[in-house]
């Protein structure tokens, strides 16, 4: 059995899938980009401030789901150019406990969604 994981504090999806997926006691998310919940637009000041809303996204996302980032057990991050990867990492990892962080693999593409810089996508369980 699934359950359609979807809130108003990230933004809704644009096209044919939901913000989370939960089956069984696993939380499967879409990749989040940052974009704006409440204005839908993109949050692209630099790569510090676009990781935060991306990061902000998926927390909402994760207590709709009633988690945290301590449910998290793997992460899938998405950059277009590999050199922000310092900058990313910084605020990526502000959202994870060190010792306990999730598994994670980091991929350079050659684009992603509206263009943006990064999206992340994460698999978290109760």
């Amino acid at each position: 059995m699934k359950k359609i994981i979807n809130t108003t504090k990230a933004p809704a999806p644009i096209g044919p899938y939901n913000q989370a997926v939960l089956s069984g006691n696993t939380l499967y998310t879409s990749g989040q980009i940052a974009l704006n919940p409440e204005t839908m637009e993109l949050v692209l000041d630099d790569i510090k401030t676009e990781t935060k809303q991306v990061m902000e996204n998926m927390k909402a996302v994760l207590e709709a789901a009633d988690m945290t980032f301590d449910n998290v057990i793997k992460t899938s991050i998405f950059i277009s150019d590999m050199n922000n990867f310092a900058q990313i990492n910084e605020v990526y990892g502000s959202y994870f406990n060190e010792d306990t962080a999730p598994a994670r693999e980091t991929v350079e593409v050659a684009n992603l969604p509206k263009f943006v810089n990064v999206e992340i996508s994460m698999i978290a369980a109760l």
